[in-house]
């Protein structure tokens, strides 16, 4: 399996996260990638590529530009005042306040923040911009095909299963069409999604196994029947993001019925969370995915730091192996999953029982 890889990740290198209270060092950080990558080159998954750079087309297609205006400049603007810190979040526009957007940078970032745990520091601009790279570079390899000019789209075999690994810095699936938060500033899933669909797939599903709900990627398709989303997550009374993915989130408009999500609760075992993901992957067969992105979150792991699931290392090989029994050409998309030594088996057990 190919990975997609940019040292461009390291250029996001926060040095400050709230929680619990306290600024502490960020659990997201660059050896995450690391960790990830060194697996990947130790168990010779594949070759390792850097990503093609792709412009704001892809990231305009669904992303509000006043947004994404505001995350290029966001640090420039934090500089130019007496702050000498990270840019965080102080003040929202909360429930019956005015939603008009400010123009001193303090205000602004509030505005377009939905928590506040996620600092913008130097460099992340570039880092978000090059992970989106990352993604899509990952999707035009799945849809184009190799150096050879074959498609991986090609009708399969049963034995011709293919995916790619887009080992995304950072991460995507909590960035909404008008806000960052929860580690991230533009959703690389989603764009690439949107970049299937705008390249002549029909129908892409998008299967978010990561602990937290992938808010910002039901945010933007949840009026969208051509996109299939489905996440498994901590029951958000208990866990980030709090206010999104509850079972009764469907979808609306053209998209209602296009929206499923899978709740569960502290100390989820393999075996209920496992139950789930086999009812996600029927609906993704009923709704006849052309193509699969898989927003790839480990911090399902029992030893991870921020989650409450309890899955072991082994049961990653399944989570792999059920994916592959698909049969959908696959784009994984790396989401969370936290600073520990077994960051890299984890991810790279999925990856490598998929390949089978």
């Amino acid at each position: 399996m190919i990975t997609i890889y940019s040292e461009k990740h390291r250029l996001r290198d926060a040095k400050t996260e709230l929680f619990g209270g306290l600024l502490v060092p960020p659990y997201e950080s660059p050896s995450r990638a690391d960790i990830v990558l060194a697996r990947v080159n130790s168990k010779k998954l594949g070759e390792v590529i850097a990503p093609r750079e792709f412009g704001l087309e892809p990231v305009l297609a669904l992303h509000d530009a006043g947004f994404v205006e505001f995350l290029r400049v966001a640090w420039d603007e934090w500089s130019q005042t007496e702050y000498e810190g990270e840019v965080i979040p102080t003040c929202w526009p909360a429930r019956r306040m005015s939603q008009r957007i400010p123009d001193f940078i303090d205000g602004k970032v509030g505005y377009y923040a939905l928590s506040s745990e996620t600092s913008i520091s130097k460099g992340t601009w570039e880092a978000a911009i090059a992970s989106k790279d990352v993604a899509l570079t990952g999707a035009e390899l799945l849809l184009n095909g190799d150096q050879t000019g074959t498609s991986l789209l090609a009708p399969l075999k049963a034995s011709g299963v293919k995916g790619v690994f887009s080992l995304c810095r950072p991460p995507g699936h909590h960035a909404a069409f008008d806000m960052f938060g929860g580690y991230c500033f533009l959703n690389n899933a989603a764009i690439a999604a949107q970049w299937f669909r705008d390249n002549g797939i029909e129908r892409v599903a998008i299967l978010d196994v990561d602990f937290h709900h992938g808010n910002g990627t039901q945010d933007i398709f949840y009026e969208r029947e051509e996109v299939l989303y489905l996440s498994l997550h901590g029951d958000p009374r208990d866990a980030f993001p709090h206010f999104s993915g509850y079972s009764d989130e469907t979808g609306q408009a053209a998209g209602e019925g296009t929206t499923f999500n899978c709740p569960l609760p502290r100390g989820t075992q393999f075996k209920t969370w496992c139950d789930k993901l086999k009812e996600c992957l029927t609906k993704i067969d009923q709704f006849g995915a052309e193509v699969l992105v898989v927003s790839l979150g480990v911090d399902t792991f029992e030893k991870d730091p921020i989650s409450f699931f309890k899955l072991k290392s082994d049961d990653f090989l399944s989570i792999g192996k059920l994916i592959a029994d698909l049969k959908r050409p696959t784009l994984f998309v790396m989401e969370g999953g936290y600073d520990i030594k077994e960051l890299g088996i984890n991810v790279v057990n999925v990856l490598q029982a998929f390949e089978g």
